[in-house]
């Protein structure tokens, strides 16, 4: 097919990939009980070993395929990769385009209870005025995007590809959304191509303070110890993806526990559930993710994009309208007065009552409403 055709497409994984699944999840080699009382050595047995015998007994994957192939998804090549995607166009012809964009260990599935209310919000109790035409992409080396075979698919590359992407659906102005890796490269987007963006919201802003920070507010001095204590604590994962996501992947890939056990340790630690986010979210929900990482084997490829991303310069100052919806149980924060050396037209800065990392499954009507507050007066 030409390179700039747009193709529908619908999950449809092979069965012999579930029975393949069945056996390994039945075959698991378990390692012996952490000997502490906590999650501080990372995801206890006994948590680990009850979603997985749920994974294994009780989870219907061709129920949660179908109920994700009720989102209309296609893929298309852009710069030699092939992107999947949602795209579902709201019925108000004059809708706002608006692109949504993941991050790690995250995937489309976190936007499946956004996705409705954002476009056709008058069928969900709200304004037919706030619709917004909605693209969800995948990113590159995640879910049935394709996976780079060669370097430079880091977050600039990745910003031009989703420009591309909203010029090839018909949409010439847009805005955008994002936190975590989707936070840098909404950032990217309008930095890279402020003509084209109203503006941009994020739920995550990752600016920390200056050389010389000058007398730090509570806040400030709050976000400081958050960050010491993250690098401390909880980056391990992020030096060994920037530095060797390919030693990483062979287990990743290779073991659907360890795949499982790598991406929830996450969702316990960075959101808003109390360790628990198999109670908050729902085991399915949780599983949804996890089989977006686990079925289209990209252990390495997803982990690939820090070692793309760390080791490249940051984008320039953004110029377009910014908003940003901070949630308390995110992995760190910024101050307005950091984020504004970066960027330089905040119209929004909303602190959120609950919620962490993962806002658009943990809190979906809260980031709901602040998406729709802050794109609002730039239609």
């Amino acid at each position: 097919m030409p390179d700039d055709d747009i193709v529908p497409f619908r999950i449809d994984v092979a069965q012999e990939d579930l029975d393949d699944l069945d056996r390994r999840l039945a075959a698991v080699r378990w390692p012996e009980e952490e000997t502490v009382g906590d999650w501080s050595q990372g995801i206890p047995l006994a948590y680990l070993q009850d979603l997985v015998g749920y994974w294994a007994g009780r989870y219907d994957w061709r129920d949660r395929e179908a109920r994700l192939n009720r989102l209309a998804q296609y893929r298309t090549t852009i710069d030699g990769l092939g992107i999947h995607f949602l795209h579902v166009p709201s019925p108000v012809p004059d809708a706002l385009p608006l692109v949504l964009t993941h991050g790690w260990p995250g995937s489309i599935v976190e936007f499946a209870e956004l996705v409705g209310p954002l476009s056709d919000p008058a069928a969900h109790g709200g304004d037919p005025a706030d619709a917004f035409h909605v693209v969800c992409p995948s990113l590159p080396g995640y879910g049935w995007s394709d996976r780079p075979t060669r370097p430079g698919w880091g977050i600039p590359r990745i910003a031009d590809a989703w420009a591309a992407l909203m010029a090839r659906l018909g949409y010439d102005r847009f805005g955008a959304q994002g936190g975590d890796w989707g936070s840098g490269v909404t950032t990217a987007l309008g930095a890279r191509h402020p003509e084209r963006l109203v503006g941009i919201h994020l739920n995550m802003v990752s600016v920390g303070p200056p050389d010389d920070p000058g007398e730090l507010t509570l806040e400030e001095e709050a976000a400081l110890a958050a960050l010491a204590a993250y690098q401390r604590h909880e980056s391990g994962y992020s030096t060994q993806q920037a530095t060797r996501p390919q030693t990483l992947g062979y287990g990743l890939v290779d073991s659907p526990v360890g795949q499982c056990a790598w991406i929830v340790e996450k969702f316990a630690a960075w959101s808003d559930t109390g360790n628990d986010p198999v109670g908050a979210l729902g085991a399915d929900r949780v599983l949804d993710n996890v089989m977006l990482y686990w079925l289209p084997a990209t252990g390495a490829s997803s982990a690939r994009l820090y070692w793309e991303s760390f080791r490249r310069s940051r984008p320039g100052a953004v110029e377009v309208p910014t908003g940003a919806a901070l949630f308390p149980k995110e992995i760190f924060s910024a101050s307005r007065r950091w984020a504004e050396r970066v960027y330089h037209d905040i119209r929004r800065w909303e602190y959120m009552p609950r919620g962490g990392h993962f806002a658009a499954m943990e809190q979906p009507e809260l980031l709901l409403g602040e998406i729709r507050e802050f794109f609002r007066p730039l239609r």
